[in-house]
């Protein structure tokens, strides 16, 4: 694994891919490096060493082989710390191949590198391996074994027990990312910054830890990708930043994220999720429902911008816009609601363009910046009720989940260019090209002068976010999701015959739930309340309290053949009513009444 992450640093610094696998993917095995050439493009395997699909082969082996390891031995924090594992990593850094960054590696930093590595391993030495007995793991384990589908929310260490999954029991894995786990990656190191990372102090990790960082997080992405059975993205934006990173266009789904569950607004998609970008918002689908679609019931001269307050978002240009846009219309103002960033430098952003809008309108009430205390701010219906116009000034951007509140909420949007904003939009709202100051102050000029166009667009904007982003639609995909990867996994080794066939119908629907399910039923709900009806069918029946006529324990003569068991085993009574009981025809309402 060292020498492939030496390696892929220098591919990386070339302008190579890392860890684009050509060909097809290899199946829940793995694959041997020096395997067949064919498979792997132009790359050549084993007979290009340094090639992409050669050094993705070099790390699966020494990913899977750690996995065995951490097996056999019951964990590797103690061996990836220690000077063996520091020695191997210098041998690669110094081998021929390795980038010039990586050559100049230090001590310190090698020591960060493999901190950084055992960090991100840390799930191999998890409980996953136990085998949960002959049944697949049916029969209550706690291992990978007992799992029909792997489900990762990211593309990095999130997925490794997927991937585990996949290599020791053949359990297909399915890949989900809102926002491209790679790209916060590579956006943390350009910004010199990894919130996970105490190692490097306080001024940042060297450009030898980034450039080894940085290829180990391509190999492994790239890893995930080539071993999911199906990946799902929120938009293309992000599908274009996973194939990339490696992933086959033909298994890649875009898969809209749902609005309507109530997350809380700026709160992170994972620990892992990219800086600067923006996370589900807080929807409530009540709050969204007494939304009028005929006309915008708004002051119209409000201008509402929302979301998490960082340098990405470009406040400063938009703050230079609305000056622009006051210039024409006297009586707008400006509402910014939202949070700061958890990222370096967006606390003194935020001051800074507070210092910008008391110089450009001192005016009270012209611009005003509504910032929550704690990690995310206050739910903005209120806020949605009354602007007129929603302003996304973003030059770099994901996913615009705080555009798509917007259009939830019935709001014409001016927004920017950038990332999937033309996608989630479509034709409901005005795009501008970022950094323009002049045409953001141009298109919200031309809306809040325009009531009845801004109330067509809003309308069509809240009809499409009804169509595409709502909870349910995003539940159903999956679900079809969940249904294709399961009917097309292999059949496990318990559903075969003696010849090694495959039964289809060996393990029925009932056989997923919970316990033993060809057991008797348990003595409780509608169908123990009829059993208990039939003379032989349920339990003893209740005896009443101790009276001089009926003593304690009395058990009336009809039920005693049930209660008891007397008789013989063909003439006992409860039984013999309880055959007479069954074999009776059923009656007609008309003869009970």
């Amino acid at each position: 694994m060292a020498a492939a992450v030496a390696g892929a640093s220098a591919a990386a610094s070339r302008g190579a891919p890392t860890g684009a696998r050509g060909g097809a993917p290899r199946g829940a095995s793995g694959g041997a490096p020096g395997g067949d050439t064919e498979s792997r493009g132009g790359l050549g395997g084993s007979e290009d060493p340094g090639g992409s699909a050669w050094l993705a082969d070099r790390f699966a082996s020494g990913l899977y082989g750690l996995a065995e390891l951490a097996r056999d031995a019951g964990g590797l924090p103690r061996a990836l710390r220690s000077e063996q594992a520091v020695r191997l990593l210098e041998a690669a850094c110094r081998a021929p191949g390795a980038s010039n960054r990586a050559r100049g590696a230090r001590v310190g930093d090698l020591l960060a590198t493999t901190a950084l590595l055992e960090r991100a391993l840390r799930p191999l030495s998890l409980d996953w391996y136990e085998e949960a007995g002959g049944d697949g793991g049916r029969s209550g384990g706690r291992g990978l074994a007992g799992v029909d589908l792997c489900h990762a929310t990211a593309g990095g260490p999130a997925a490794l027990p997927g991937l585990l999954a996949k290599r020791f029991f053949g359990t297909p894995l399915l890949v989900t990312e809102h926002a491209v786990w790679l790209r916060g990656r590579y956006l943390a190191y350009c910004d010199h910054l990894d919130r996970h990372d105490h190692a490097c102090g306080s001024g940042g990790p060297s450009p030898a830890v980034r450039s080894l960082r940085a290829a180990f997080h391509g190999l492994l992405a790239a890893e995930v990708y080539a071993a999911a059975a199906l990946i799902t993205c929120a938009d293309a934006h992000a599908r274009r930043w996973q194939e990339r990173g490696g992933a086959d266009r033909a298994r890649v789904r875009v898969v809209h994220p749902g609005l309507g569950a109530p997350f809380a607004l700026g709160a992170p998609l994972s620990l892992d999720a990219p800086l600067g970008l923006d996370a589900p918002l807080g929807l409530d689908a009540a709050s969204v429902a007494d939304v009028g679609e005929g006309g915008a019931d708004d002051d119209g001269r409000t201008l509402l911008w929302t979301g998490l307050i960082a340098p990405a978002k470009d406040l400063v240009g938009l703050l230079h816009a609305f000056a622009l846009v006051r210039a024409a219309e006297p009586a707008a103002r400006l509402r910014l609601v939202g949070a700061v960033a958890p990222e370096r430098g967006a606390v003194a952003y935020l001051e800074r363009c507070r210092a910008l809008a008391a110089g450009l309108f001192p005016e009270k009430g012209t611009v005003s910046f509504e910032m929550a205390e704690g990690p995310g701010p206050a739910h903005p219906a209120d806020a949605y009720a009354q602007g007129s116009v929603a302003v996304l000034s973003s030059v770099a951007e994901g996913f615009p989940f705080s555009l798509a509140e917007a259009m939830f909420h019935g709001r014409a949007t001016v927004s920017t260019d950038v990332g999937a904003v033309r996608e989630v939009i479509g034709g409901t709202g005005l795009v501008v090209p970022p950094r323009d100051p002049h045409a953001l102050a141009e298109s919200c000029v031309e809306l809040l002068r325009a009531p009845e166009r801004r109330a067509r667009l809003g309308a069509a904007a809240r009809a499409r976010a009804q169509e595409l982003f709502t909870a349910e639609r995003n539940t159903a995909a999956f679900h079809g999701i969940y249904l294709e990867i399961v009917a097309h996994c292999p059949v496990r080794g318990a559903s075969v015959d003696t010849d090694g066939q495959p039964l289809p119908f060996a393990r029925p629907a009932e056989a997923h739930v919970p316990g033993h399910w060809s057991a008797a039923p348990p003595s409780s709900g509608r169908a123990a309340r009829f059993r208990q009806w039939l003379p032989g069918g349920g339990p003893a029946p209740r005896t009443r309290p101790a009276t001089a006529a009926a003593p304690a324990g009395h058990v009336p003569g009809w039920a005693r053949g049930a209660a008891d068991g007397g008789g013989d085993a063909a003439g006992a009574p409860g039984r013999r009513l309880a055959a007479e009981a069954l074999s009776a025809p059923a009656r007609r309402p008309e003869e009970d009444a």
